[in-house]
Protein backbone atom coordinates (compact mmCIF):
# COMPACT_ATOMS: atom_id res chain seq x y z
CA UNK A 1 0.00 0.00 0.00
CA UNK A 2 1.95 3.02 -0.90
CA UNK A 3 1.57 6.57 0.80
CA UNK A 4 0.54 9.70 -0.67
CA UNK A 5 3.15 12.45 -1.22
CA UNK A 6 2.99 15.66 0.00
CA UNK A 7 5.85 18.51 -0.77
CA UNK A 8 5.95 21.72 0.95
CA UNK A 9 6.75 24.60 -1.14
CA UNK A 10 7.52 27.87 -1.47
CA UNK A 11 9.98 30.56 -2.06
CA UNK A 12 13.44 30.48 0.83
CA UNK A 13 12.83 31.45 4.01
CA UNK A 14 9.01 31.45 4.43
CA UNK A 15 9.11 28.69 7.21
CA UNK A 16 8.88 25.60 4.87
CA UNK A 17 11.68 24.00 7.42
CA UNK A 18 9.83 24.86 10.54
CA UNK A 19 6.71 23.31 9.37
CA UNK A 20 8.39 20.19 8.15
CA UNK A 21 10.20 19.42 11.40
CA UNK A 22 6.58 20.13 13.52
CA UNK A 23 5.28 17.63 11.47
CA UNK A 24 8.13 15.17 11.16
CA UNK A 25 8.19 15.56 15.04
CA UNK A 26 12.02 16.04 15.34
CA UNK A 27 14.63 18.65 13.83
CA UNK A 28 15.63 17.39 10.55
CA UNK A 29 16.02 19.94 8.24
CA UNK A 30 18.20 22.79 9.11
CA UNK A 31 15.88 25.84 10.15
CA UNK A 32 17.92 29.39 9.99
CA UNK A 33 17.25 32.20 9.11
CA UNK A 34 19.51 32.78 5.71
CA UNK A 35 17.21 32.19 2.34
CA UNK A 36 18.52 28.96 0.82
CA UNK A 37 20.05 27.04 3.47
CA UNK A 38 17.46 23.96 3.71
CA UNK A 39 20.17 23.10 0.94
CA UNK A 40 19.15 18.88 1.56
CA UNK A 41 15.65 17.64 0.37
CA UNK A 42 14.49 15.51 3.32
CA UNK A 43 11.38 13.34 3.59
CA UNK A 44 9.65 11.88 6.60
CA UNK A 45 6.73 9.86 7.41
CA UNK A 46 3.63 11.40 8.91
CA UNK A 47 0.54 10.22 10.58
CA UNK A 48 -2.65 12.07 11.10
CA UNK A 49 -6.32 11.11 12.00
CA UNK A 50 -5.46 7.60 10.74
CA UNK A 51 -3.76 9.11 7.43
CA UNK A 52 -0.15 8.35 6.50
CA UNK A 53 1.69 10.56 4.16
CA UNK A 54 5.04 10.87 3.04
CA UNK A 55 6.32 14.74 3.80
CA UNK A 56 8.88 15.99 1.23
CA UNK A 57 10.75 19.64 2.59
CA UNK A 58 12.38 21.29 -0.79
CA UNK A 59 14.53 23.82 -1.21
CA UNK A 60 13.19 27.56 -1.79
CA UNK A 61 12.11 28.21 -5.41
CA UNK A 62 13.45 31.80 -6.45
CA UNK A 63 11.39 32.23 -10.40
CA UNK A 64 14.35 34.25 -11.74
CA UNK A 65 17.23 33.82 -10.00
CA UNK A 66 20.84 33.44 -11.63
CA UNK A 67 22.42 31.92 -8.72
CA UNK A 68 23.65 28.14 -9.59
CA UNK A 69 22.20 26.66 -6.39
CA UNK A 70 19.00 28.31 -6.40
CA UNK A 71 18.51 27.38 -9.78
CA UNK A 72 19.10 23.60 -8.96
CA UNK A 73 17.27 24.41 -5.86
CA UNK A 74 14.13 25.54 -8.54
CA UNK A 75 14.61 22.22 -10.68
CA UNK A 76 14.74 20.25 -7.28
CA UNK A 77 11.43 21.68 -6.40
CA UNK A 78 9.99 21.11 -9.52
CA UNK A 79 10.88 17.16 -9.06
CA UNK A 80 8.83 17.58 -5.92
CA UNK A 81 5.83 18.81 -7.31
CA UNK A 82 5.87 16.58 -10.08
CA UNK A 83 6.15 13.37 -7.93
CA UNK A 84 3.70 14.84 -4.87
CA UNK A 85 0.09 14.31 -4.78
CA UNK A 86 -0.42 17.13 -2.71
CA UNK A 87 1.39 20.39 -2.67
CA UNK A 88 1.51 22.95 0.41
CA UNK A 89 2.65 26.01 -0.96
CA UNK A 90 3.94 28.18 2.02
CA UNK A 91 4.23 31.60 2.09
CA UNK A 92 4.82 34.41 4.60
CA UNK A 93 2.00 36.38 6.35
CA UNK A 94 5.00 39.34 7.66
CA UNK A 95 6.67 39.63 3.71
CA UNK A 96 3.26 39.58 2.57
CA UNK A 97 1.97 38.96 -0.96
CA UNK A 98 5.18 39.52 -3.54
CA UNK A 99 5.68 38.99 -7.01
CA UNK A 100 7.79 35.95 -6.47
CA UNK A 101 4.61 34.55 -4.65
CA UNK A 102 2.78 35.15 -7.70
CA UNK A 103 5.37 33.48 -9.81
CA UNK A 104 5.25 29.97 -7.54
CA UNK A 105 1.64 29.83 -7.77
CA UNK A 106 1.50 30.02 -11.60
CA UNK A 107 4.11 27.19 -11.59
CA UNK A 108 1.76 25.05 -9.37
CA UNK A 109 -0.90 25.87 -11.24
CA UNK A 110 0.37 24.43 -14.55
CA UNK A 111 1.24 21.20 -12.48
CA UNK A 112 -2.43 20.67 -12.06
CA UNK A 113 -2.01 19.50 -8.85
CA UNK A 114 -4.37 19.66 -5.82
CA UNK A 115 -2.81 22.69 -4.11
CA UNK A 116 -3.05 24.16 0.21
CA UNK A 117 -2.08 27.48 0.25
CA UNK A 118 -0.41 27.70 4.00
CA UNK A 119 0.01 31.08 5.28
CA UNK A 120 2.21 31.08 7.79
CA UNK A 121 3.86 33.04 10.63
CA UNK A 122 0.13 33.99 12.13
CA UNK A 123 1.71 33.59 15.47
CA UNK A 124 -1.35 36.08 16.47
CA UNK A 125 -5.20 35.84 14.71
CA UNK A 126 -6.53 38.86 15.49
CA UNK A 127 -3.99 41.10 14.42
CA UNK A 128 -2.46 39.14 11.74
CA UNK A 129 -6.04 37.92 10.23
CA UNK A 130 -6.60 40.89 7.49
CA UNK A 131 -3.55 40.38 5.51
CA UNK A 132 -4.01 36.81 5.43
CA UNK A 133 -7.07 37.19 3.27
CA UNK A 134 -4.91 39.51 0.74
CA UNK A 135 -3.43 36.05 -0.62
CA UNK A 136 -6.67 34.89 -2.02
CA UNK A 137 -5.29 36.98 -4.70
CA UNK A 138 -3.03 34.29 -5.51
CA UNK A 139 -6.47 32.39 -7.33
CA UNK A 140 -5.37 28.95 -5.59
CA UNK A 141 -7.96 28.47 -2.93
CA UNK A 142 -8.68 29.77 0.35
CA UNK A 143 -5.54 30.39 2.37
CA UNK A 144 -4.49 28.32 5.66
CA UNK A 145 -2.92 30.54 8.60
CA UNK A 146 -0.73 28.88 10.76
CA UNK A 147 2.19 29.47 13.20
CA UNK A 148 4.44 26.58 11.95
CA UNK A 149 7.49 27.84 14.94
CA UNK A 150 4.47 28.03 17.39
CA UNK A 151 2.05 25.00 15.88
CA UNK A 152 -0.78 27.71 16.13
CA UNK A 153 -3.52 26.25 13.23
CA UNK A 154 -1.13 23.22 12.41
CA UNK A 155 -4.73 20.37 13.46
CA UNK A 156 -7.21 22.73 11.39
CA UNK A 157 -4.45 22.55 8.37
CA UNK A 158 -4.05 18.97 8.95
CA UNK A 159 -7.63 18.38 8.81
CA UNK A 160 -7.92 19.98 5.38
CA UNK A 161 -4.87 18.30 3.84
CA UNK A 162 -6.24 15.20 5.11
CA UNK A 163 -9.59 15.88 3.17
CA UNK A 164 -7.42 16.78 0.11
CA UNK A 165 -5.63 13.86 -0.09
CA UNK A 166 -6.34 11.03 -2.67
CA UNK A 167 -7.85 7.99 -1.52
CA UNK A 168 -5.02 5.64 -2.34
CA UNK A 169 -5.44 2.78 0.89
CA UNK A 170 -5.82 0.09 -1.32
CA UNK A 171 -4.45 0.61 -4.39
CA UNK A 172 -3.00 -2.61 -5.43
CA UNK A 173 -4.89 -5.07 -3.61
CA UNK A 174 -6.48 -6.44 -6.39
CA UNK A 175 -3.67 -6.09 -8.03
CA UNK A 176 -0.77 -9.11 -7.24
CA UNK A 177 1.54 -8.81 -9.24
CA UNK A 178 5.64 -8.31 -8.18
CA UNK A 179 6.16 -4.54 -8.23
CA UNK A 180 9.47 -3.96 -8.95
CA UNK A 181 11.03 -0.35 -8.86
CA UNK A 182 14.76 0.01 -10.13
CA UNK A 183 16.71 2.90 -8.42
CA UNK A 184 19.85 4.07 -8.34
CA UNK A 185 22.44 6.88 -9.09
CA UNK A 186 21.59 8.37 -12.81
CA UNK A 187 23.35 6.79 -15.49
CA UNK A 188 23.83 3.21 -13.95
CA UNK A 189 21.60 1.69 -16.77
CA UNK A 190 18.71 1.38 -14.64
CA UNK A 191 16.45 2.06 -18.53
CA UNK A 192 18.69 -0.40 -20.27
CA UNK A 193 18.04 -3.25 -18.07
CA UNK A 194 14.17 -2.37 -18.14
CA UNK A 195 14.50 -2.36 -21.71
CA UNK A 196 16.48 -5.67 -22.28
CA UNK A 197 13.49 -7.22 -19.88
CA UNK A 198 10.96 -6.12 -22.26
CA UNK A 199 12.54 -7.79 -25.11
CA UNK A 200 9.68 -8.84 -27.25
CA UNK A 201 7.61 -9.69 -24.13
CA UNK A 202 6.26 -6.51 -24.21
CA UNK A 203 2.62 -5.90 -22.66
CA UNK A 204 1.78 -2.62 -21.81
CA UNK A 205 3.65 0.63 -20.97
CA UNK A 206 1.68 3.09 -19.47
CA UNK A 207 1.75 6.16 -17.45
CA UNK A 208 -1.42 5.32 -15.28
CA UNK A 209 -2.65 9.45 -14.32
CA UNK A 210 -1.94 9.72 -10.98
CA UNK A 211 0.69 6.92 -10.00
CA UNK A 212 2.92 7.32 -12.70
CA UNK A 213 4.83 10.44 -10.95
CA UNK A 214 7.84 10.92 -12.76
CA UNK A 215 8.43 7.03 -13.02
CA UNK A 216 7.06 4.66 -15.71
CA UNK A 217 5.35 1.21 -14.97
CA UNK A 218 6.46 -1.41 -17.45
CA UNK A 219 4.45 -4.95 -17.15
CA UNK A 220 6.73 -7.43 -18.35
CA UNK A 221 5.23 -11.27 -19.12
CA UNK A 222 7.57 -14.16 -17.82
CA UNK A 223 6.90 -17.81 -17.74
CA UNK A 224 2.89 -17.04 -17.34
CA UNK A 225 3.63 -14.71 -14.64
CA UNK A 226 3.59 -10.65 -15.09
CA UNK A 227 6.33 -8.28 -13.05
CA UNK A 228 5.69 -4.39 -13.03
CA UNK A 229 8.73 -2.28 -13.26
CA UNK A 230 8.95 1.03 -11.82
CA UNK A 231 11.82 2.74 -13.25
CA UNK A 232 12.47 5.92 -12.27
CA UNK A 233 13.31 8.59 -14.75
CA UNK A 234 17.18 9.79 -15.24
CA UNK A 235 17.86 13.84 -15.04
CA UNK A 236 16.08 16.31 -16.84
CA UNK A 237 19.28 18.45 -16.74
CA UNK A 238 22.90 17.77 -14.90
CA UNK A 239 23.08 20.06 -12.50
CA UNK A 240 26.56 21.82 -12.33
CA UNK A 241 26.45 21.47 -8.55
CA UNK A 242 27.61 17.29 -7.91
CA UNK A 243 25.41 17.86 -4.72
CA UNK A 244 22.09 18.48 -6.33
CA UNK A 245 22.16 15.07 -8.63
CA UNK A 246 21.96 13.16 -5.12
CA UNK A 247 18.93 15.02 -3.88
CA UNK A 248 17.66 14.89 -7.20
CA UNK A 249 17.99 10.51 -6.90
CA UNK A 250 16.92 10.41 -3.80
CA UNK A 251 13.60 11.97 -4.07
CA UNK A 252 12.71 9.70 -7.16
CA UNK A 253 13.58 6.88 -5.19
CA UNK A 254 11.57 7.46 -2.36
CA UNK A 255 8.22 7.89 -4.80
CA UNK A 256 9.10 4.63 -6.59
CA UNK A 257 9.89 2.54 -3.58
CA UNK A 258 6.69 3.69 -1.95
CA UNK A 259 5.27 1.99 -4.62
CA UNK A 260 7.04 -1.14 -4.73
CA UNK A 261 7.30 -4.36 -3.01
CA UNK A 262 10.94 -5.41 -4.23
CA UNK A 263 13.53 -2.38 -5.07
CA UNK A 264 16.11 -3.31 -6.99
CA UNK A 265 19.23 -0.89 -6.07
CA UNK A 266 21.75 -0.70 -9.25
CA UNK A 267 25.12 -0.39 -8.92
CA UNK A 268 27.71 0.58 -11.87
CA UNK A 269 30.50 -2.08 -11.68
CA UNK A 270 33.36 0.69 -13.14
CA UNK A 271 32.09 2.93 -10.15
CA UNK A 272 31.56 0.78 -7.99
CA UNK A 273 29.53 1.04 -4.61
CA UNK A 274 28.87 4.78 -3.50
CA UNK A 275 27.38 6.54 -0.59
CA UNK A 276 25.02 7.90 -2.44
CA UNK A 277 23.85 4.12 -3.15
CA UNK A 278 23.80 3.59 0.77
CA UNK A 279 21.45 6.19 0.62
CA UNK A 280 18.64 4.76 -1.27
CA UNK A 281 19.09 1.62 -0.40
CA UNK A 282 18.46 2.78 3.26
CA UNK A 283 14.99 4.41 2.13
CA UNK A 284 14.31 0.53 0.94
CA UNK A 285 15.83 -0.62 3.99
CA UNK A 286 13.44 1.57 6.27
CA UNK A 287 10.60 1.06 4.32
CA UNK A 288 10.97 -2.81 4.85
CA UNK A 289 10.77 -3.66 1.21
CA UNK A 290 12.28 -6.64 -0.42
CA UNK A 291 15.98 -6.00 -1.60
CA UNK A 292 18.49 -7.07 -4.53
CA UNK A 293 21.49 -5.41 -4.89
CA UNK A 294 22.24 -5.74 -8.67
CA UNK A 295 25.34 -4.55 -10.29
CA UNK A 296 25.83 -3.62 -13.83
CA UNK A 297 28.15 -3.31 -17.01
CA UNK A 298 30.42 -6.25 -15.64
CA UNK A 299 31.38 -7.16 -18.95
CA UNK A 300 33.41 -3.81 -18.92
CA UNK A 301 35.33 -4.99 -16.08
CA UNK A 302 38.56 -6.76 -16.25
CA UNK A 303 38.56 -9.79 -13.80
CA UNK A 304 40.71 -12.24 -12.51
CA UNK A 305 39.78 -14.98 -10.15
CA UNK A 306 39.09 -13.28 -6.83
CA UNK A 307 37.28 -9.86 -8.93
CA UNK A 308 33.66 -10.41 -7.80
CA UNK A 309 34.05 -11.70 -4.25
CA UNK A 310 36.44 -8.44 -3.75
CA UNK A 311 33.61 -6.57 -4.58
CA UNK A 312 30.89 -8.32 -2.79
CA UNK A 313 32.97 -7.59 0.25
CA UNK A 314 33.09 -4.11 -0.79
CA UNK A 315 29.51 -3.84 -1.12
CA UNK A 316 28.74 -5.52 2.00
CA UNK A 317 30.57 -3.41 3.75
CA UNK A 318 29.04 -0.01 2.61
CA UNK A 319 25.59 -1.92 2.86
CA UNK A 320 26.16 -3.40 5.83
CA UNK A 321 22.31 -2.95 6.88
CA UNK A 322 21.86 -4.95 3.98
CA UNK A 323 23.52 -8.07 5.01
CA UNK A 324 19.76 -10.40 4.25
CA UNK A 325 20.10 -8.91 0.26
CA UNK A 326 21.71 -10.89 -2.75
CA UNK A 327 24.04 -9.47 -5.15
CA UNK A 328 24.01 -10.26 -8.25
CA UNK A 329 26.45 -9.31 -11.25
CA UNK A 330 25.06 -8.45 -14.87
CA UNK A 331 25.40 -7.01 -18.29
CA UNK A 332 22.82 -5.17 -19.71
CA UNK A 333 24.85 -5.55 -23.09
CA UNK A 334 25.32 -9.03 -23.36
CA UNK A 335 22.17 -10.35 -20.98
CA UNK A 336 24.54 -11.95 -18.73
CA UNK A 337 22.92 -13.31 -15.51
CA UNK A 338 19.32 -11.82 -17.09
CA UNK A 339 17.22 -14.53 -16.19
CA UNK A 340 18.44 -14.53 -12.58
CA UNK A 341 16.23 -11.74 -11.98
CA UNK A 342 13.80 -13.03 -12.14
CA UNK A 343 14.40 -16.36 -10.26
CA UNK A 344 15.45 -13.28 -6.82
CA UNK A 345 12.33 -11.20 -7.05
CA UNK A 346 10.36 -14.80 -7.23
CA UNK A 347 12.10 -15.65 -4.07
CA UNK A 348 12.20 -12.42 -2.36
CA UNK A 349 8.57 -12.18 -2.75
CA UNK A 350 7.57 -15.72 -1.20
CA UNK A 351 10.47 -14.49 1.80
CA UNK A 352 8.24 -11.40 2.36
CA UNK A 353 4.96 -13.37 2.40
CA UNK A 354 6.20 -15.78 4.63
CA UNK A 355 4.42 -16.76 8.24
CA UNK A 356 5.48 -18.82 10.54
CA UNK A 357 3.33 -20.73 13.16
CA UNK A 358 3.71 -19.05 16.70
CA UNK A 359 4.72 -22.61 18.44
CA UNK A 360 7.54 -23.23 15.89
CA UNK A 361 8.96 -19.20 16.93
CA UNK A 362 8.99 -19.79 20.32
CA UNK A 363 10.82 -23.30 20.13
CA UNK A 364 13.24 -21.45 18.03
CA UNK A 365 13.38 -18.44 20.68
CA UNK A 366 13.55 -20.76 23.92
CA UNK A 367 16.61 -22.23 22.42
CA UNK A 368 17.91 -19.23 21.71
CA UNK A 369 17.41 -17.48 25.59
CA UNK A 370 18.71 -20.90 26.65
CA UNK A 371 22.31 -20.41 24.37
CA UNK A 372 22.75 -16.79 24.73
CA UNK A 373 21.57 -15.46 28.49
CA UNK A 374 19.90 -12.58 28.01
CA UNK A 375 21.55 -8.85 29.46
CA UNK A 376 20.94 -7.73 32.93
CA UNK A 377 21.00 -4.02 34.09
CA UNK A 378 21.39 -3.58 38.08
CA UNK A 379 20.55 -6.59 39.04
CA UNK A 380 17.65 -7.22 37.15
CA UNK A 381 17.36 -9.38 34.16
CA UNK A 382 15.48 -9.59 30.49
CA UNK A 383 13.00 -12.24 30.39
CA UNK A 384 11.11 -12.84 26.97
CA UNK A 385 7.78 -14.88 27.51
CA UNK A 386 6.41 -15.28 23.92
CA UNK A 387 6.66 -14.50 20.70
CA UNK A 388 4.09 -14.40 17.33
CA UNK A 389 3.86 -13.23 14.39
CA UNK A 390 1.69 -10.08 13.40
CA UNK A 391 2.37 -9.42 9.37
CA UNK A 392 4.36 -10.10 6.36
CA UNK A 393 5.16 -7.38 3.96
CA UNK A 394 7.75 -7.12 5.55
CA UNK A 395 7.42 -10.23 8.07
CA UNK A 396 7.12 -8.77 11.99
CA UNK A 397 7.23 -10.47 15.03
CA UNK A 398 5.62 -9.28 18.34
CA UNK A 399 7.98 -10.23 21.32
CA UNK A 400 6.48 -9.41 24.82
CA UNK A 401 9.03 -9.22 27.38
CA UNK A 402 9.70 -8.15 31.49
CA UNK A 403 11.02 -4.95 30.65
CA UNK A 404 11.73 -2.93 27.14
CA UNK A 405 14.88 -0.94 28.44
CA UNK A 406 16.45 -4.47 28.75
CA UNK A 407 15.86 -5.40 25.25
CA UNK A 408 19.21 -4.14 23.41
CA UNK A 409 19.12 -3.79 19.67
CA UNK A 410 22.18 -6.31 19.88
CA UNK A 411 20.09 -8.90 21.79
CA UNK A 412 17.19 -8.48 19.14
CA UNK A 413 19.55 -8.64 16.13
CA UNK A 414 20.33 -12.10 17.89
CA UNK A 415 16.84 -13.72 18.35
CA UNK A 416 16.60 -11.99 14.61
CA UNK A 417 19.95 -14.32 12.80
CA UNK A 418 18.39 -17.27 15.30
CA UNK A 419 15.40 -17.01 13.05
CA UNK A 420 17.36 -16.06 9.75
CA UNK A 421 19.28 -19.28 10.53
CA UNK A 422 16.10 -21.13 10.37
CA UNK A 423 13.94 -19.45 7.43
CA UNK A 424 16.38 -17.90 5.75
CA UNK A 425 14.18 -14.56 4.94
CA UNK A 426 16.51 -14.39 2.14
CA UNK A 427 16.02 -10.20 0.48
CA UNK A 428 13.28 -9.00 2.97
CA UNK A 429 14.24 -6.80 6.09
CA UNK A 430 12.18 -8.18 9.53
CA UNK A 431 10.99 -6.30 11.81
CA UNK A 432 10.53 -6.32 15.58
CA UNK A 433 8.51 -4.92 18.07
CA UNK A 434 8.86 -5.00 21.75
CA UNK A 435 6.17 -4.86 24.33
CA UNK A 436 5.97 -5.01 28.14
CA UNK A 437 4.23 -7.99 29.85
CA UNK A 438 4.25 -8.02 33.65
CA UNK A 439 5.17 -11.37 34.86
Amino acid sequence: MSKPIIAIVGRPNVGKSTLFNSLAGERISIVQDTPGVTRDRIYADCEWLNRSFTLIDTGGIEPESKDIILKSMREQAQIAIDTADLILFMTDVRQGLTDADSKVADMLRRSGKPVALIVNKVDDFTKYMPDVYEFYNLGIGEPIPVSASSKVGVGDMLEKICEMLPEREGENAVDDRPRIAIIGKPNVGKSSIVNRLIGQNRVIVSDIAGTTRDAVDTVVKYHKREYVFIDTAGLRRKSHVKEEIERFSVIRAVAAVERADVVMLVIDAADGITEQDAKIAGVAHDRGKGILVVVNKWDLVEKDTGTMKEMQEKIRGVLSFLSYADIIFISTLTGQRFLKIYEEIDMIMANQNLRISTGVLNEIMTEAVAMKQPPSDKGKRLKLFYITQVAVKPPTFVIFVNSKELMHFSYSRYIENRIRETFGFKGTSIRFIIRERKE
